[in-house]
């Protein structure tokens, strides 16, 4: 690999990385039918504001034909404004040595093809957890929305219906299960064996079980050994969780002396945003660091009901 190609070489991996990880996102997404949305689609600055009309179902009111006298108190048209939240990662610095493709005959467009796909799977991989992290913590937050498994676990499938359950007649609305592998095969090991596998790519999974996707992903929030709840499952409804590619990757390769051979470094810098049906970020906290976002109380229900919101939590002991 010549020294010259360096500036070349920057480039090539920049375009492929953004391509693999759009392909990614496009596969996930119908997989998981639409629960967890990993959208290319950023927004600038450190927030993303969005305002929705504010339910008006409680305007509703019995008359009687019979009385003319009396009066009524008006419903405001209301708004109500949901906050995502930008978050910047980073990758690398990467370090390899021009003379290692040459001397085993390699070129470039290897080395551009092996970076590439591990940098778009770690971005898919950060923007998954770190989305995961955030829905627990809001959901856990509102009790309404949390149903606990009081035995030593694991969490089964009744335990799940009853989370659902606090959607009540919108239970239906919920089209995605979220859990890690080990809660994923006790469900099996309880007769679930029926399974369709819709997605999948270095650790992430999802399937189809009993009607409903199923997403299987080792992320960290779904198991906190230690904590007030060890085991989690989060049930989430269409664009409850929203992750924002902010396409905003920036890449750079340099080639420094003063070794003993010619050594190269890559790193990236990247960044997305987090939002989540029914609850608004505080805008107080910007550039939030993994413990922020994985905070309950920087995350604020704003919807009026549970039912318009992201979704539910089954917690459990094991």
């Amino acid at each position: 690999m010549a020294l010259s190609n360096m500036k070349v070489f920057n480039e090539y991996l920049y375009n492929p990385t953004i391509e693999t990880l759009a392909q990614m996102v496009e596969k996930f997404n119908a997989a998981s039918r639409g629960a967890i949305r990993l959208s290319t689609e950023g927004f600038t600055g450190d927030f993303k504001l969005e305002a929705m009309f504010k339910a008006l179902h409680s305007a509703q009111r019995r008359v009687n034909r019979y009385n003319t006298n009396g009066s009524v108190s008006a419903t405001n048209l209301e708004q109500i404004q949901m906050n995502s939240v930008k978050v910047a990662g980073g990758f690398g610095p990467i370090a390899f040595e021009p003379g290692q493709l040459t001397w085993i005959l390699q070129n470039e467009a290897q080395a551009v093809e092996v970076i590439s796909r591990n940098l778009a799977e770690a971005i898919m991989r950060d923007m998954l957890n770190s989305g995961l992290a955030s829905a627990i913590a809001a959901i856990e937050a509102q009790t309404t929305a949390t149903t606990f498994d009081t035995g030593t676990g694991p969490i089964t499938l009744r335990d799940i219906n009853q989370a659902h359950a606090k959607f009540g007649d919108m239970s239906q609305a919920i089209v995605a299960d979220v859990m890690d592998g080990a809660t994923y095969h006790a469900l099996v090991d309880n007769a679930l064996a029926n399974a369709e596998r819709l997605f999948q790519s270095d650790n992430i999974m999802v399937l189809d079980l009993l009607g409903k996707a199923i997403v299987v992903t080792d992320a960290p929030a779904l198991r906190e050994t230690g904590t007030g709840a060890d085991q989690k499952v989060v049930s989430l409804v269409t664009d409850g969780l929203i992750v924002h590619d902010a396409g905003d990757l920036v890449t750079n390769i340099e080639t420094n002396n003063g070794k003993a051979r010619i050594e190269t470094t890559m790193q990236a810098d990247y960044t997305f945003g987090i939002g989540l049906k029914g609850y608004a970020w505080d805008t107080s906290v910007k550039s939030p660091t993994d413990a922020q976002i994985a905070t309950g109380g920087n995350w604020t229900k704003v919807a009026t009901s549970i039912k318009n919101t992201a979704g539910v939590l089954t917690l459990a002991n094991i």
